[in-house]
């Protein structure tokens, strides 16, 4: 048996990595940016989501994706029915390797509580690098969350917390735990992927042991993914 893995990884895998899919299936498996054949087939090929220029699950809806900045394998709307949605003057932009869990709604603007006709809101949502948004939670208008931030499931997060390192819970969301800057992992995968395209080596982009800057309060996605962008 290991003698055939070892005739399968020199002559059979540099065939199939040419394959459309399977080469950014082997090398996102395990990160937020899952650009696998699964959703190629349905985003691309059965349009769920077609013009989001990274992958997203046929069961979230991501609206308004060319006001949504992503940095490097992190995809918000890859997991099961997410709901994101943002416009020109109500942006979302998502760190590096941040981490979207099921259900949860990324809500940039709402209704106006006194005509539901109308919208309002108050300035988009920022969500910094290595961040976790566990299931259901939902993060509204006007928040910015620093790195290393962790959202508990089914928190409804009103206010910023542009510190970062802590644990959030809870509706409105707390603090219920701060985490220690010096002992959180800033990690980077092998390959980075921005949206569906190949990037290339963390330490050819960012050098630094090709892990990503650190910039205080805001997070690192304007210079690397501008909106719009095509993956």
């Amino acid at each position: 048996m290991a003698e055939l893995r070892r005739w399968a990884k020199r002559w059979v895998l540099p065939w199939l990595i040419r394959v459309p899919g399977f080469r950014s299936s082997l090398e996102t498996r395990g990160t937020g940016c899952p650009a696998n054949w699964r959703y190629w087939f349905f985003q691309r090929l059965l349009g769920f989501n077609r013009s989001v220029p990274w992958p997203v699950h046929f069961t979230s809806k991501v609206q308004g994706a060319r006001w949504i900045r992503v940095g490097y394998n992190t995809a918000p709307g890859a997991s099961i029915a997410n709901y994101i949605f943002a416009k020109e003057d109500a942006p979302i932009s998502v760190g590096h390797f941040t981490v979207i869990a099921s259900g949860v709604c990324l809500a940039a603007y709402n209704h106006e509580v006194n005509n539901i006709s109308a919208y309002t809101h108050k300035g988009g949502i920022s969500i910094g690098d290595y961040c976790w948004i566990a299931a259901n939670a939902v993060i509204l208008s006007g928040v910015r969350l620093g790195d290393h931030t962790v959202v508990a499931a089914g928190a409804v997060v009103t206010s910023s917390f542009e510190d970062g390192h802590c644990v959030l819970a809870g509706n409105p969301a707390r603090v219920v735990k701060k985490l220690d800057p010096g002992s959180v992992v800033r990690f980077s995968p092998a390959v980075l992927y921005h949206g569906w395209r190949r990037v290339g080596s963390p330490v050819a982009v960012w050098g630094n042991g090709g892990v990503p800057p650190q910039v205080g309060t805001g997070n690192s996605v304007d210079a690397t993914a501008p909106v719009g962008s095509k993956a």
